[in-house]
């Protein structure tokens, strides 16, 4: 990635949360981890040296098991929690060394969060509570019901602008949250456990506007949660947590394909990989010529897809083209079988 293609990036955060935080943070410096340092000082580790770029209009989920440190994290990056060490640069300045009215132009102007509980003031309707930002940004009147009147259409809640929040679903209230942060305009977009407390039917139904809204508005989207299928259904990249420290970041397909240990291997062992793994992602580089029957796939079809069009032709193998029609690679049911058999042994 190059620099222009960076949105936030971390280096070096490390939070110990304790009355001494600057007295130990030499130990975990010296590689002390979460267990230790709680047995030998009482103090509890956040994050631990934690280096991660994010990439400017992607979604990039932060996962990993209850106190991973993951939404530890996040709230570093709006500076809700100061940091024992490190630095977040967002557009060339460090959001840990802003003085506080700064900090406060830049939490308003520039950062919107969709909490787990929806966080909705219970006495204002809908209406009220999606222009709460933008009234906070000194946007007033006709303009602010204007902007809110956009993202209630765009979420499917034309109709309740003058409902409260007891009124609605969990759903609905999710809904009014993500309006809320939308109205704002900020170039960062922070979820939080955004959808978790849903039913999953419609918490499905909620990653699929999330990326419905994502291909016309193209944020950088910085996404908590500790489930690893909607990770892999909305991530761009996925950077996982363990302990407070960052043990695998890339691409859906870099950590089903090449765990970078353990822990990882156990998060995606229970994945079904047909049906995230791109063809691009485990096909073979020299197609063959032997008078074979192909068909033709794409480089982003899930290997489920190809092995389904396959079986459908009757074909002995698949041919992957890019974008512009070039042939790249091939798959046969062999390839896809080799791919899909760890999660059968398992």
């Amino acid at each position: 990635m190059t620099q222009q293609d960076i949105k936030v990036k971390i280096s070096n955060l490390t939070k110990i949360f304790g009355p001494k935080a600057q007295s130990v943070l030499k130990h975990v410096d010296n590689g002390m981890g979460k267990d230790d340092l709680l047995k030998e000082h009482k103090h509890v580790l956040g994050l631990s040296n934690i280096n991660l770029e994010l990439a400017n209009k992607n979604i990039e989920v932060i996962m990993g098991l209850s106190g991973s440190g993951k939404s530890t994290l996040i709230r570093h990056i709006n500076r809700l929690i100061e940091p024992t060490a490190g630095s977040i640069m967002i557009g060339g300045e460090d959001v840990i060394q802003m003085p506080m009215e700064k900090l406060r132009q830049f939490r308003q102007q520039k950062t919107a969060m969709v909490f787990q509980s929806f966080a909705l003031l219970p006495h204002k309707t809908v209406t009220d509570n999606i222009c709460l930002g933008i009234h906070l940004q000194g946007v007033k009147g006709d303009e602010a019901t204007q902007r809110a009147k956009k993202w209630i259409d765009r979420v499917g809640l034309t109709g309740y602008e003058d409902r409260y929040p007891s009124q609605l679903s969990g759903g609905m209230q999710q809904r009014v949250g993500l309006a809320r942060a939308l109205t704002c305009d900020t170039e960062i977009l922070m979820m939080d456990e955004a959808f978790s407390a849903l039913d999953p039917l419609i918490r499905s139904d909620m990653q699929d506007l999330l990326l419905e809204l994502q291909t016309e508005l193209h944020k950088t989207i910085i996404f908590i949660t500790h489930d690893l299928d909607e990770a892999l259904k909305i991530g761009d990249r996925i950077a996982i947590l363990n302990g407070g420290e960052l043990v695998q970041h890339g691409t859906s397909q870099d950590i089903l394909m090449t765990p970078a240990d353990d822990y990882v291997r156990d998060f995606v062992k229970k994945v079904n990989r047909s049906h995230v793994l791109h063809a691009k992602s485990v096909m073979k580089d020299e197609i063959p010529d032997n008078g074979a029957v192909k068909i033709m796939v794409k480089e982003e079809d899930s290997i489920d897809n190809v092995l389904c069009e396959i079986l459908r032709s009757n074909a002995d193998c698949a041919v992957v083209q890019d974008s512009s029609g070039t042939e790249v690679g091939y798959l046969n049911k062999k390839d896809i079988a080799e791919v899909v058999k760890p999660l059968v042994e398992d």
